[in-house]
């Protein structure tokens, strides 16, 4: 069972849920972020009272956090999922960041340094 309540901000929208983020009620969930996301360049999901959260809710938040959706939790468990998503997010970013670097560096007729 899943409850998703939004919230409209001045300037941006808040998805709060309780519940589990498991495979039926992600699409519920990813539906209720699309919308706000066509309305708002900030969106924020709150794990409010999240009990579990399987592949396919880890998988939602992996490709939420990377669309740039603010994610916070309450609780212990949620917490430590919000950040293991969010440092797994400033990983990617840093590798892309050394990608675009290499590639930079190794154009033709770039003096080296």
């Amino acid at each position: 069972m899943i409850r998703i309540q939004a919230a409209n901000n001045p300037g941006g929208a808040t998805i709060a849920i309780d519940g589990q983020l498991i495979g039926e009620y992600v699409a519920e969930v990813e539906e209720s972020i699309r919308k706000s996301l066509e309305q708002y360049n900030d969106v924020h999901l709150f794990l409010r009272n999240v009990s579990h959260i399987d592949e396919m809710g880890h998988a939602l938040l992996s490709r939420l956090a990377a669309r740039g959706v603010q994610l916070s939790a309450t609780g212990l468990y949620s917490s430590h999922v919000v950040t293991q998503v969010q440092a797994t997010q400033v990983q990617a970013t840093q590798v892309q960041v050394t990608q675009v670097q290499l590639a930079l560096s190794s154009r033709p007729g770039r003096a080296k340094q």
